[in-house]
């Protein structure tokens, strides 16, 4: 380092006797130009002309592969039209893209990739000009990575020729190491400062470069020593007297911090002193030492993470933030947001610190700054952006064009723009002198609201489809700044009015915040209209209202007040009760039909069985009208509802049902050919049934079993494939398939562990692909005692780091979603929304490691096309499902009990035709007429009205053969 130091010290006077070689240089960058080499084959080879073979590559910024760059570039300089052809093709074609990629800027100029791979080849086509404008662009709005930052120094240094260069690298660097503390960016600009030692204050601006990197990345405990080593042998290559004590002073320094590789820094401090060490700085040493153990833990958890590593950033945080050395906890800030720079929690919490520890303006402006730079999809940051600024005195303009900066920054939710009009109206309100009855701050207030509502109606709505505002709370604000400071009544009255026309009319808590107003700022006869029209309006707590009429006009109301209130007040809570019965009265009546509707349905099912038995004993002649039976009834069992809690378990022995399969071909598919008439079959099978044991489900069971559903109905012997499966979670008890009367496999079954445990982590095989249908795994719960109970494992809430993607196409797999997700940021899970056959939907689901992250894959994502299919992403925040009230615990006046499953877990049937004979049908007891006068008045109990006589098989059989 010291060797590189004196080299670059001498630079200088290298510089002018160069310059002679650069005769005939504008040929060969012309011939450069037609050919469009790489930016920085082209840099390093008029660089190599210019400065000669003498010239320090790596000191200069240009690496060793460029200098081999440059050997190839001169070799294709002998013979230029024979390379030319070479690029022709690639050339236009990435000329192609370049002006795809600007197009693409000039819509959205927030997209950092464009931004990057637009650079990438305006660098690689050698468009110098256009580079530096490309990069002045992205650095104004997105600040730089180091990796960016590098390379467009080391192409800037490369072409620095004269002063003026020199001064516009500088410029860039002081840019750089604002974006990010990054010790190399700093190392770089004190090695490109000792460049220019030569020049007017060159050592002094060499010195202040070191220290105001010390200051800024001294502390690190990794990268920290590089900067203090390139200072000490700085200072000890300049042949001063007083350099001796300015060593001494920085390995002093140095071994005063707790840095790695501090025990090689004192040996060398010892072999370098010629005189012994002070006991004050071994003790400083000692001391040091002692930090470095604590510090250890935190610096290995790092090392041993994968980046981003935000988590063990956050424990490291919280130690310093406990120890409370500003500098150090200022560095560790700086470090986490290197690799979590879009995570705006970490900034908030940074920026919160500086705002209320450090209180120092030019550092939390620029933290603020930085912080809405990198994440300017977060509200909260700008609210906190437009707060510090007003805090420490920043000029009105600034602030307004802060705002204004916001409002393009691209929120992903309505609320945040009303969140940030907010705080920018709450800005205003604070400049205004209220004791003036007019002021331009005023108007300007006043102005800024208007503009805010319209901006809210017209430009929000149109994009998110609603304000953000339901309940007005800007114009609630403006009221009250009317009201209260500007004593304008009048204009308060009139913005109320414009709420309550806005939907707002039907709540109470909004005429009592009129109200409140009006008793504060207005007079009684205005209160009073206002709970006038509130009675008369208002549907959710009428009864409140009118309770706060009642007491106003007790208190300062005449007696013809009094009566008009109390009049007024009665005539609509009786109207409210007369409404309420009346919605009571129909969804008792709802009720009653969908009870005998599904009383009308049992009655149908039992008329068919009675019909199947009466038919057994009728001759061969009957056969197909048997067989038809024979569908009906095994169409009936399939529309029955699943009642999983009174299935009995048919399975026989392994044995028995060999001989079950050999005799009656019930199980599986080697039935034997010759097969008996239907009629037989039936007897047989019904003195099977007979035989088999049932074994009823065990509901105290139920913690160690679990609900196995949507399975094939074709699959063969289902216990035997799905013990594998299940064995994998634990021991497997049992497994019990349900099959219908005639044996097939209904597509569901129970598995019972012997642990519960294992019952618990079966529940993640839920949607497991099994034959092409995806398997549901539920726990195993009574519906009958919780008929509240269902299973759904997805949250259906607002999820900020997860997004919900539609219009793919179905061949779209995981891996090719994730593959395309991936580039936006941290994929933890990625779900396909299929249909119960475990087809696609065209639907998924991509949930990211952070709110950040999601935010930009949406920006970036919307409106993607994927295999010739537009696609839409938004942030996952699924509407509110109209769940039907259940009328299983209501109970009309006079009503029975309304049975839980109006139409059976299989959901309405395809036809409310009845199949009842219109012979067997009695007529509904509501539509009941007397023969000789009006229809009879309803009973109190609907239950009494509809019992009747039961009927036997023989009874029904009466009535057929009567026909």
């Amino acid at each position: 380092m010291a060797t590189a130091a004196a080299t670059s010290v001498s630079e200088p006077e290298t510089e002018p006797k160069a310059a002679p070689k650069a005769e005939g240089e504008e040929d060969e960058a012309k011939a450069a130009r037609t050919r469009k080499k790489v930016l920085s084959r082209t840099v390093a080879t008029a660089t190599y002309k210019t400065m000669g073979p003498g010239w320090d590559q790596q000191e200069e910024g240009v690496s060793e592969s460029d200098g081999d760059e440059y050997a190839m570039a001169s070799s294709a300089e002998s013979s230029p039209g024979e390379y030319e052809w070479e690029y022709d093709e690639e050339e236009e074609k990435n000329q192609l893209e370049i002006e795809r990629l600007e197009e693409q800027l000039s819509i959205n100029v927030y997209d950092y990739n464009c931004h990057v791979d637009l650079i990438r080849l305006l660098r690689l086509e050698g468009e110098l000009a256009k580079v530096r404008m490309a990069r002045q662009k992205m650095s104004e709005i997105f600040p730089l990575t180091e990796e960016l930052w590098l390379e467009w120094l080391h192409d800037e240094i490369s072409m620095a020729l004269d002063g003026l260069d020199r001064e516009h690298v500088y410029d860039l660097f002081e840019k750089a190491v604002k974006d990010y503390i990054c010790p190399n960016i700093w190392l770089e600009y004190g090695q490109y400062s000792v460049g220019g030692i030569g020049q007017k204050g060159g050592l002094e601006k060499v010195r202040s470069v070191f220290e105001r990197a010390l200051s800024s990345v001294g502390l690190h405990m990794t990268k920290g020593l590089a900067i203090w080593e390139a200072y000490r042998e700085f200072e000890s290559a300049i042949v001063e007297a007083a350099r001796l004590e300015k060593v001494h002073s920085l390995f002093r320094r140095q071994l005063a911090i707790p840095l790695y590789d501090m025990e090689a820094t004192f040996a060398e401090y010892e072999e370098w002193s010629e005189d012994p060490i002070p006991e004050s700085v071994i003790q400083n040493y000692k001391k040091a030492l002692q930090q470095l153990e604590k510090y250890k833990p935190y610096e290995e958890a790092l090392l041993e993470a994968e980046a981003p590593r935000l988590a063990e950033y956050q424990a490291y945080i919280d130690f310093e933030m406990k120890i409370g050395d500003p500098a150090r906890i200022q560095l560790i800030f700086e470090r986490a947001l290197v690799e979590n720079c879009l995570v705006p929690d970490l900034w908030i919490r940074y920026s919160q610190y500086l705002d209320r520890q450090l209180k120092v303006k030019d550092l939390v402006l620029s933290v603020h700054n930085r912080a809405v730079r990198n994440c300017p999809w977060t509200v909260a940051l700008w609210s906190r952006y437009l707060l510090a600024m007003e805090r420490h005195g920043v000029d009105h303009q600034t602030i307004s064009v802060t705002f204004e900066k916001a409002l393009s920054a691209g929120f992903i939710q309505a609320t945040d723009y009303v969140e940030i009009w907010q705080a920018y109206l709450d800005y205003l309100r604070r400049r205004v002198d209220f004791r003036q009855d007019s002021s331009k701050e005023l108007e300007e207030l006043r102005s800024a609201f208007t503009r805010a509502l319209e901006y809210l109606k017209q430009e929000v709505e149109e994009r998110f489809n609603e304000s953000g505002d339901p309940s007005c709370m800007i114009m609630q604000n403006w009221a009250r700044i009317e009201a209260r400071l500007c004593n304008n009544m009048q204009k308060a009255r009139e913005l109320w009015d414009s709420i309550m026309t806005r939907g707002n009319a039907k709540y109470a808590n909004m005429w009592l915040e009129y109200y409140n107003l009006e008793r504060a700022h207005g007079d009684t006869q205005h209160c009073r209209k206002a709970l006038h029209r509130a009675v008369q309006c208002t549907s959710d707590y009428p009864e409140h209202v009118c309770e706060v009429l009642l007491t106003m006009e007790r208190t300062e109301g005449t007696l013809e007040d009094w009566d008009i209130a109390v009049q007024k007040t009665e005539t609509r809570l009786a109207r409210v009760n007369e409404q309420r019965i009346k919605a009571v009265e129909k969804e008792a009546a709802l009720a009653q039909q969908e009870e005998e509707k599904a009383e009308h349905r049992k009655r149908a099912r039992a008329e068919k069985k009675a019909l199947k038995k009466k038919k057994k004993t009728r001759g061969a002649d009957k056969r197909k009208a048997d067989e038809d039976d024979e569908k009906e009834w095994g169409d009936d069992e399939e529309e029955q509802p699943s009642k999983r809690r009174r299935v009995e378990n048919s399975i026989p022995s392994a044995g028995e049902a060999q001989d079950l399969e050999v005799e009656t071909g019930l199980f599986g598919k080697s039935a034997p050919i010759d097969v008996d008439p239907p009629s037989k079959q039936k007897e047989r099978a019904a003195v099977l049934k007979r035989d088999v044991p049932k074994v009823p489900h065990d509901s105290s069971k139920d913690s160690i079993t679990v609900f196995v559903s949507n399975l094939p109905y074709s699959m063969e012997e289902p216990d035997v494939k799905l013990r594998p499966l299940f064995e994998a979670c634990g021991e497997v008890v049992e497994i019990r398939p349900i099959f219908s009367n005639r044996g097939d496999f209904r597509g569901y079954c129970y598995v019972e562990f012997k642990e519960e445990k294992s019952a618990l982590q079966a529940l993640e095989l839920d949607r497991k692909n099994v034959e092409g249908r995806p398997m549901f795994v539920s726990p195993c719960v009574d519906k009958s005692k919780n008929p509240d109970f269902k299973v759904f494992r997805y949250s259906t809430a607002l999820e900020k780091h997860k997004l919900f993607i539609s219009g793919l196409p179905f061949s779209c797999t995981k891996e090719e979603l994730e593959e395309i997700c991936k580039a936006h940021g941290t994929v933890r899970d990625i779900r396909l929304v299929t249909n119960r056959a475990g087809k696609p939907k065209g639907l998924a689901y991509v949930e990211y490691e952070n709110e950040s992250q999601a935010s930009q894959a949406v920006m970036k994502m919307d409106g993607m096309t994927i295999k010739e299919n537009v696609i839409k992403v938004a942030i996952s925040n699924p509407p509110q499902r109209k769940v039907p009230e259940k009328p299983e615990a209501k109970k009309g006046p006079g009503g029975p009990m309304v049975p839980r499953q109006i139409y059976g877990a299989r959901g309405k049937g395809r036809t409310q035709l009845s199949l009842l004979p219109r012979a067997l049908q009695r007529p509904s007891t509501t539509a009941a007429q007397a023969e000789n006068g009006p229809a009879p008045k309803p009973a109190v109990s609907t239950a009494a009205t509809t019992e009747a006589p039961k009927m036997s098989n023989a009874d029904f059989a009466k009535l057929l053969l009567r026909k």
